[in-house]
């Protein structure tokens, strides 16, 4: 697991100008070599990354974690376009004077980082997207109405994140419980919250992805040249798994992992597992 230590109860917040806006972000981890950048879910802040997961990767890396244009600690109208929240990481990017970076995003944060690439493939070297897609490919299953209907409240329960995030096993709700036990005692006291005019911002663009003809979504992809690693679990309620294998097979230069027994939040079921593949990835 590595010496480096992660707790949002006492990480240090920076702030970074761009474009007349504040950033948010916490740098920790051995400096040199390409960053990476981290781009999180629907509906969360810098404070609700695993802190495990993060002092796993800070562990070798320089890792970045932020929260993007409106969300969390960065000020700032809600954004709606997945162009919106790639540019505002980009400009993060830019302001902390970045020359190259590797990407993991997870869910929403997964669909940004492609655009990311799209838009600036000499900034981006390599790609990890986690429980993620690229639309709806022909085949794949639809959201279901639960999902959809927790998506839209402003405060969700604990039953409602594990539903979510984690397949209705005994086994992964344990996981799903350590996990959120972790990340709610190292809350820190006066944390922010995603504001509902946020989340809906990040709601219509995610919306607008999903509507997306699928042949322009090929395309895109097919123009990707930088190395991408997906992955994702089995049972993934919110983006169907065959969306990862979908984009894996227009993707030039892909990899696609996926762990049979979880849910959206494999990456922290199989926390270790996972971070090795990631290290792997990023070092090959």
């Amino acid at each position: 697991m590595g010496s480096t230590t992660y707790s949002a109860a006492t990480a240090t917040t920076q702030y970074i100008e761009s474009g007349g806006t504040s950033f948010a972000y916490r740098r920790l981890g051995p400096t040199g070599g390409v960053p990476l950048l981290l781009l999180h879910r629907f509906r969360a802040t810098i404070d609700w990354w695993d802190p495990r997961f993060i002092e796993s990767l800070a562990a070798g890396r320089d890792v970045i974690l932020f929260d993007n244009v409106g969300i969390g600690y960065t000020e700032g109208s809600p954004l709606t376009t997945v162009n919106g929240f790639a540019e505002g990481a980009i400009a993060l990017a830019e302001a902390l004077g970045l020359h190259q970076v590797d990407l993991l995003g997870w869910s929403f944060g997964g669909v940004v980082i492609q655009r990311m690439a799209l838009k600036r493939p000499d900034l981006v070297r390599k790609l990890v997207i986690a429980g993620s897609g690229s639309g709806t490919a022909p085949g794949m299953v639809a959201m279901p109405d639960r999902v959809a209907t927790i998506m839209t409240k402003q405060d969700s329960d604990l039953e409602d994140l594990l539903y979510l995030f984690y397949p209705e096993t005994p086994e992964a709700r344990a996981k799903g419980l350590d996990h959120f036990g972790r990340v709610q005692a190292e809350m820190p006291a006066d944390a922010p919250q995603v504001t509902q005019d946020a989340a809906m911002g990040q709601l219509q663009a995610i919306t607008a992805t999903l509507s997306a003809p699928w042949e322009d979504v090929a395309r895109e992809l097919a123009t990707i040249d930088a190395p991408v690693l997906y992955a994702g679990g089995a049972h993934d309620v919110m983006i169907n798994a065959y969306s990862s294998y979908a984009a894996v097979q227009e993707l030039p230069n892909a990899k696609l992992v996926l762990y049979s027994d979880a849910g959206h939040a494999f990456l922290f079921q199989h926390l270790e597992e996972f971070v090795r593949e990631v290290q792997m990835f990023l070092a090959n």
